[in-house]
């Protein structure tokens, strides 16, 4: 299966002032992004400190992916998605090019 990383931002205008209204818009999507790492699917999340900026590693088909990304709008953007390989990829493709 195909992995993306996938980085990300929140929508400030989306952010509630209130700490406690914004814990109870942050805290169901804490819970779906657990949800998708204990499935499988995400193999990886982290949030850059200091700001509403992060990544995701996802695992799945485009089909996948974008049904992923759509549960988190209007409250995250993806503003990067792209396709990435892995070590034993790149290694196939220099053994590719030495035929």
């Amino acid at each position: 299966m195909t992995r993306y990383l996938m980085q990300w931002e929140i929508d400030p205008t989306k952010v509630p002032a209130d700490l406690k209204e914004r814990a109870a818009v942050w805290a169901p999507m804490i819970q779906s992004i657990k949800q998708r790492i204990a499935a499988g699917t995400t193999k990886e999340w982290g949030c850059f400190a200091g700001s509403m900026k992060g990544f995701s590693i996802h695992e799945g088909d485009e089909m996948t992916v974008s049904n992923a990304i759509q549960r988190y709008f209007p409250y995250v953007n993806f503003v990067d998605v792209r396709p990435i390989i892995s070590i034993e990829q790149l290694e196939e493709l220099i053994e590719n090019l030495k035929k």
